[in-house]
């Protein structure tokens, strides 16, 4: 699909929800954004605050609504509607409230967007991208969750200041769920193509100071000013370009894992080829040992919510 075509459904038009349609309106990802929640009077004011500065983004059109058939016909559905993050709360502790609400949500959805690629943005996201492929019905492929690509860019913000560099410069990855289970993979960080593990900036106790921040900053921004948006809304645009543009991108999104490093059953991010059908195809990258031990705790430690949550 071209630049700016179809239409992409926001389902949710909270923080992250209207944000995302704002940064995917700025982008010119679609020519046409919906919003669609149950709370009819927010979600009509937010997608009428975003038409009202249409005039300055790439040609598109946006609408709200609290009835699901705006969301007809749909070439990318993004998911952000779920229970808040509060405070003191894992992204865990929600799953089951939001696997609920899953169950309620997804069959009008797939009834009204039949052929849509579905991106889930709501956490704990793993499972919650787990439960929407089993409810659904729909091929793992294009039912996909945003997965670490957050937690990847900002692992390389830190790594980028540390070694006082521009982000782009940073290649690496964090895998695993998106959550305090996740897994910061130096083996294959690079810098310019340097090894992260050879530069004098990142010895062995500033990565592990690294990894730890990227784990702890959702919960420093939720607990500051209540929710995290900004960063969200556009590591999810970044997908969405990959999805509508047919990109063919490499991004740590969760998918369904089926022999990955013997890891098996479970929705966990890796670096995946994401395209218009959704997930096209994932990456094994090479991991040495204790990456390798860390990424299968992440995967018991996923397939165990989502086993609680009946799934």
């Amino acid at each position: 699909m071209s630049a700016g075509a179809g239409t992409i459904a926001v389902v949710g038009a909270g923080a992250v929800g209207a944000t995302y349609a704002y940064a995917a309106l700025m982008h010119g990802v679609a020519r046409r954004v919906v919003l669609y929640d149950v709370d009819g009077a927010k979600v009509r004011a937010e997608a009428l605050d975003l038409a009202h500065g249409i005039e300055y983004v790439p040609m598109g059109s946006v609408e709200g609504s609290d009835e699901i058939d705006i969301c007809a016909g749909a070439d990318l559905v993004v998911v952000t509607a779920g229970a808040k993050q509060h405070p003191g709360q894992s992204r865990m502790d929600l799953a089951g409230t939001t696997v609920a609400l899953m169950r309620t949500l997804l069959p009008g959805l797939v009834r009204v967007a039949p052929d849509a690629v579905y991106l889930m943005v709501t956490n704990p996201v793993d499972v919650v991208t787990y439960a929407a492929q089993q409810i659904s019905g729909l091929p793992p492929a294009r039912v996909l969750g945003s997965g670490t690509v957050l937690d990847s860019s900002r692992l390389r913000y830190l790594v980028a200041t540390a070694c006082g560099v521009a982000v782009r410069n940073v290649h690496a990855y964090v895998l695993g769920e998106h959550g305090d289970s996740e897994v910061a993979i130096w083996s294959s960080a690079t810098i310019g193509g340097v090894p992260a593990r050879e530069l004098p900036e990142l010895g062995a106790s500033v990565r592990d100071r690294l990894a730890r921040e990227v784990v702890e900053s959702a919960y420093r921004i939720i607990e500051g000013k209540g929710a995290t948006n900004y960063a969200i809304g556009l590591a999810a645009t970044r997908i969405s370009q990959a999805i509508l543009r047919a990109e063919g991108a490499v991004l740590p999104v969760s998918g369904l894992l089926e022999g990955y490093h013997g890891i098996s059953g479970v929705c966990l991010s890796v670096p995946s080829v994401v395209d218009g059908t959704g997930v096209s195809r994932q990456l094994e990258i090479p991991l040495d040992d204790a990456e390798l031990a860390a990424l299968r705790a992440s995967a018991d430690s996923v397939r165990e919510t989502a086993r609680r949550c009946g799934l």
